[in-house]
């Protein structure tokens, strides 16, 4: 027999060669049944792999995001099988799971591919999935992989196989297909039973431009028909909330193809929203202790140099500039904290002076590949709301909280209710793409788990996938139609202080090295407006919306008072556009409703003799008369409701 702990503590007898399944068939045959995939001792695995004495388990569902990757991943397969099947002789790249449903790469050759063809592959993926074909995993030498793989004539998997070393290759089998793949899979297909497949992209091979560009598929399946339609169904709202889409109805930013790929324009109404953004955080960070400064959009490559930035990324930067001094070069700034680290070392520091809280909206600039290019949400210039906050060892923790509750402040005030903290340390095997020592490492590692335990966020750890110059704590919030986005971050750095060789006079009179703390609870102004204009469909907070009120005058002769009534609410710092077009007054509401203005003030004969307003609000409300004076009282009361109701830093 082999004992086996399950999540909660609890030991499992089984008889020795038992597998994931097994441990789910001795508790229910109705786990069994739904299982997926399995966790043994932190790694993913198939359901079928053989457990031994001490093993550590997990049981992993559709309920889990590892049970729905395992899904999504297997039905990459299977559409590949399809795909196999209705279109002789394709080459497959490759075919992993996504935040939501998959893709696989394909090199039709000659034939033709169009969403037209999506309904007879999903027919076949149906037929196949029915068949209940088992997934089955068989580790294989380099050399018969190279074989099998040149036999199919498939250059793609070879050139994979290239990069893999004997002992680390393995091969899944379901029905008449064979993949190269690491796994895990689901059982067999039997559970995929809702198909959708949702549109098609050129896909350069391995992100490479210069090679070719290959057909990429997306799909999504379910196991049950009536969760596939709820997500079309949110598919669709999203379609409507587009910030592309409304970004251009509501003239927030545009982009001009003269200017360049990924760098947005932002016009009138998204400069004054990305203005009061701005203010509003400045304030806080203000309130908190926190320095302005500015600095520069370049730097010379030594600074990148000293940093770590350009032997990390120099190679995906834009090209250097140079000057015509023979051998100077200046890069495009790609991170504000070596700015930043310099600014402090301007001058000598005592421990007293810590910690120091530098912040700046700085514009940085990285090369994104033109395909992977999208909106506001992936752009090659964007403004962070950066920060860094330079402290002693001791003020850690503390520095570190301030900051979470400031994340936690914008968050509120912006409506994001829902959210998660991950902790993002290192891999735990591949330490290649990290700069520092362990110690320093370890002391990171440590002060962000114990604040974001003090704090009492409901926090989960993924490894690998911290900055190469420390950890950090992310925060993925859920917008209105219940999609994860990874907006604010915070992070604590041994490194670069140590690299640029930062220091601080220690009560003890002898130099120290300060910790620093990277911090952006936006994220970068152009993803978070992205997701904001998503997630409040344009409907912004009053205090936030470019225009707050639109004056709709009923007749030519009423422009008058419309045009007094625009200057009074102005002098009272309310937003307000008149709109004294020759058009029926049934018309100017409707286009106000588009422009998603949050009131509307009808003003006629009887509004301009008592000097007051009719008040119609966004979505169709009708609040009737009230003098001018007691609407900017509402205007003021509702903004200052919506400020007392979220928590304060």
């Amino acid at each position: 027999m082999i004992n086996i702990t399950l999540p909660d503590n609890s030991k499992k007898q089984l008889p020795e060669g038992s597998s994931a399944m097994d441990l789910a068939l001795s508790i229910s045959e109705g786990l069994a049944r739904n299982v997926l995939a399995a966790s043994v001792n932190g790694a993913t695995v198939d359901a079928s792999t053989a457990l031994k004495d001490g093993d550590s388990v997990t049981l992993f569902t559709w309920n889990n995001p590892e049970g729905k990757s395992t899904f999504w991943h297997s039905s990459a397969h299977l559409l590949a099988e399809a795909l196999e099947a209705l279109y002789p002789g394709i080459k497959l790249g490759i075919g992993p799971p996504i935040e939501n449903g998959f893709y696989y790469d394909i090199d039709f050759g000659d034939q033709s591919f169009s969403a037209d063809d999506f309904p007879k592959v999903e027919q076949k993926m149906k037929e196949l999935a029915k068949e209940k074909l088992v997934y089955k995993r068989s580790e294989i030498s380099k050399a018969d992989a190279i074989a099998y793989f040149t036999e199919k004539q498939d250059p793609y998997k070879l050139e994979l196989i290239k990069g893999l070393n004997d002992g680390e290759i393995t091969l899944y089998e379901q029905g008449n297909f064979t993949d190269l793949c690491r796994g895990p899979h689901i059982p067999h297909t039997g559970p995929i039973k809702a198909i959708k497949l949702l549109s098609t992209a050129g896909a350069y091979w391995r992100g490479d431009e210069k090679k070719k560009q290959l057909t990429r598929i997306y799909g999504i399946t379910f196991p049950k028909k009536s969760e596939l339609d709820e997500h079309l169904e949110r598919l669709e709202q999203a379609k409507l909330r587009d910030h592309r889409k409304l970004g251009k109805e509501l003239e927030l930013f545009t982009f001009s193809e003269k200017v360049g790929a990924g760098l947005p324009l932002w016009l009138p109404n998204g400069a004054a929203l990305r203005d009061r953004l701005e203010n509003f955080l400045k304030k806080a960070q203000m309130e908190a202790g926190y320095a302005q400064v500015y600095t520069p959009h370049i730097g010379h490559k030594n600074l990148y140099v000293t940093s770590g930035h350009y032997d990390k990324y120099g190679a995906d930067s834009f090209q250097p500039i140079n000057t015509p001094q023979e051998g100077e070069e200046f890069f495009l700034k790609p991170m504000n904290c070596p700015h930043h680290c310099e600014i402090y070392k301007s001058k000598p520091r005592s421990y007293k002076d810590l910690p120091v809280r530098l912040a700046e909206f700085g514009t940085v600039y990285r090369y994104e590949q033109s395909g992977e290019l999208h909106g506001l949400t992936r752009v090659r210039g964007f403004t962070q709301d950066d920060a860094h906050l330079f402290c002693r060892p001791d003020q850690v923790k503390e520095e570190f909280q301030k900051v979470i509750d400031i994340v936690l402040f914008v968050f509120r005030s912006l409506g994001f209710e829902e959210f998660t903290a991950q902790i993002s340390l290192r891999d735990k095997v591949d330490r290649s793409k990290y700069i520092g020592d362990d110690a320093n490492w370890e002391k990171a590692e440590k002060a962000i788990i114990e604040a974001t335990e003090e704090k009492g966020l409901d926090a989960v750890i993924e490894y690998g996938e911290a900055a190469f110059y420390g950890p950090k704590l992310d925060f993925m919030v859920k917008d209105a139609l219940g999609r994860s986005w990874q907006l604010g971050t915070i992070q604590v750095d041994y490194n670069l202080p140590d690299r640029f060789e930062l220091e601080y006079m220690g009560s003890d009179n002898q130099k120290h090295r300060p910790v620093m703390i990277h911090r952006a609870p936006f994220g970068s102004m152009e993803r978070f407006v992205a997701v904001l204009i998503e997630h409040t469909a344009g409907n912004f907070p009053l205090w936030l919306t470019p225009v707050q009120v639109n004056i709709l005058p009923i007749s030519d002769k009423h422009n008058d008072y419309a045009e007094n009534l625009l200057n009074f609410l102005k002098k009272h710092d309310i937003r307000a556009l008149v709109d004294n077009r020759s058009e029926k007054t049934g018309r100017k509401i409707r286009d106000a409703e588009l422009s998603k203005v949050p009131y509307m003030l009808i003003v006629g004969d009887q509004e301009a003799e008592n000097q007051s307003v009719s008040i119609r609000k966004h979505g169709g409300e009708d609040f009737g008369l009230m003098s001018n004076t007691d609407f900017v009282k509402h205007i003021e009361t509702e903004i200052e409701n919506i400020f007392e109701e979220k928590e304060t830093i």
